[in-house]
């Protein structure tokens, strides 16, 4: 049912964000909420508003495929909230044999040694949650607060919200915050059975102010490419490209690299290759300190 009600809480949302005007209806009359009224929506993707109340309620499950691909026409849904209303309708079944509360991941040797090989550039591996399973030397150098994180463990958004350093780390926080926020969501959409992420989640929630505002406004993002900006202590303001490639075969795993987008920024990653924190020797120390339950291996 948790995620029946979140589907409810997401197609309020998106209802909200769509005019009578985009939608072709008649905008007469008082209007009591933005958007479009539920009466509205159902008529215009052909079920009934019975129906349509009950789904915003979280009392109908298992929607059919058409019905959802109507409400994501008429709630205008790009491709990733369109995958994120199959997901949240739909979520992925857990296994007889899976555990409800996993262990924390293993980085398997080849990516390890993949890690190390493209030292020339910043890498690390994520869980869904987030969770930085492992750093080449680069990395920790770039992002100093992965070296000092709380109890919960290396944590991209956890760094974001929780790390006062991260504030002046990223120019662009606002924007890399509401990022953050929308591939949680989606992630925790499509990685229902994913228990860390759910914890995560409630931490970020109790303790973050911002991050409270930024996830009720439901808004979902893929994590895939794009151009990242830093204000580094050591190397100063430059931007970095980074990729987020999937691993296949491990389970939700993926490997995010950063490449220079010009001179600047190159000049830059030298500077913190030549750093104290870059060399392969306490790079090494900090994978062998092992993780336990809460605090995944670097």
């Amino acid at each position: 049912m948790k995620q029946a009600r979140e589907l409810g809480r997401f197609l309020r949302s998106r209802r909200s964000h769509v005019t009578p005007e985009a939608a072709g209806v008649s905008a007469l009359g008082r209007r009591r909420v933005p958007g479009l009224r539920r009466e509205e929506v159902a008529g215009l993707a052909g079920v009934s508003t019975v129906y349509y109340t009950r789904l915003e309620q979280g009392r109908a499950t298992n929607p059919s495929d058409a019905v959802l691909d109507a409400l994501a026409r008429v709630l205008r849904l790009d491709a990733t909230e369109r995958a994120h209303l199959h997901d949240l309708a739909h979520p992925p079944q857990r296994r007889p044999t899976e555990s409800p509360h996993p262990a924390a991941q293993r980085v398997r040797a080849d990516v390890r040694r993949l890690l190390d090989a493209v030292g020339a550039v910043p890498a690390y591996v994520l869980d869904p949650g987030m969770d930085v399973l492992a750093a080449n030397a680069l990395a920790l150098a770039l992002v100093p607060g992965l070296t000092g994180a709380p109890a919960g463990g290396p944590n991209i958004a956890r760094h974001i919200f929780l790390d006062a350093s991260a504030r002046s780390l990223y120019p662009q926080w606002d924007q890399l915050a509401r990022q953050t926020i929308g591939y949680l969501r989606f992630s925790a959409a499509r990685h229902a059975h994913h228990s860390p992420l759910g914890h995560l989640v409630a931490e970020l929630s109790a303790h973050s102010p911002e991050f409270r505002i930024l996830w009720a406004a439901q808004d979902v993002q893929e994590k895939t490419y794009g151009t990242k900006s830093f204000n580094h202590p050591l190397a100063g303001r430059f931007d970095l490209a980074y990729e987020t490639l999937s691993l296949p075969g491990d389970e939700g795993q993926s490997l995010v690299v950063f490449t220079a987008v010009d001179g600047t920024a190159e000049s830059a990653l030298k500077r913190l290759g030549g750093s104290p924190i870059a060399c392969p020797r306490m790079s090494g120390a900090i994978r062998r300190q092992g993780p336990t339950a809460s605090d995944p291996e670097l």
